[in-house]
Parts: C-alpha cells; sequence; structure tokens
C-alpha cells in the first residue's frame, strides 16, 4: 500500500468510525462536509428517508457568481453560509454534524463557522 493509499483507507476508517455515532433524523438532519484538493460539498441529508435536502460546493453558481476561486477558508466560510441558508429555506434549523473524517480544522472548521453564524444550530 503505497502512502495515498494508506492516507486515503484512514480517512474513510475515520469516516465510519464517526458516521456510526450520529444518525440524521427529519427534526435533526445530517450536515455532511467533503473537501479536496480544489473544491468543497456540504450536504444536509435525512438518513430516515435517505434524501439530500439540500447541498451546495464550490461550483454552485452563486459562488461562481462571487469570482473567487479554489477551495480556501474563505470559500468554505461561502459554502457553509449557502447551505444554512438553503437548509433553512427548507424548515431545517438544528443539524449533526458530520465531519466525515476530516480533522475539525482549518476549511472544515471555516465551514461549520459560516453554517453557525447563519443561524445553524449544532
Amino acid at each position: 500500500m503505497n502512502k495515498n493509499q494508506a492516507k486515503l483507507a484512514g480517512q474513510k476508517r475515520r469516516a465510519r468510525r464517526v458516521r456510526a455515532k450520529m444518525h440524521g433524523t427529519e427534526q435533526r438532519p445530517r450536515l455532511t462536509v467533503h473537501r479536496t484538493n480544489a473544491n468543497i460539498y456540504a450536504q444536509v441529508i435525512n438518513d430516515d428517508t435517505h434524501e439530500t435536502i439540500c447541498s451546495a460546493s464550490t461550483l454552485s453558481p452563486e459562488f461562481r457568481e462571487t469570482g473567487k476561486l479554489g477551495s480556501n477558508k474563505e470559500a468554505a466560510e461561502f459554502v457553509g453560509k449557502l447551505v444554512a441558508e438553503r437548509a433553512q429555506e427548507k424548515g431545517v434549523t438544528e443539524v449533526v454534524f458530520d465531519r466525515s473524517g476530516f480533522l475539525y480544522h482549518g476549511r472544515i472548521q471555516a465551514l461549520a463557522d459560516g453554517a453557525r453564524n447563519a443561524g445553524l444550530k449544532f
């Protein structure tokens, strides 16, 4: 197993461990985050019905209109605010935060802070 495969395997193992302890419901869905080197993605998911309530990413038209590029902390905070606004439009005010095995630091923390500042509670 090379270094990249080992890192990915560790991330998947952490994601399973974190995910086993939480479950998104209708009253409190799961806000899950995925990041790559180029983009960051967020989804609000109801695990009972297996449906995505809303989502946002750096590929969204609203983000592209700002003229910002990449997947930095500034972009992550914008995506957090965007997903929080979309969730509140659908009537979601409280979520469970699923960091998907990523450390709660940097871009993941910036996205969470952006969502909190926009009104989501977790």
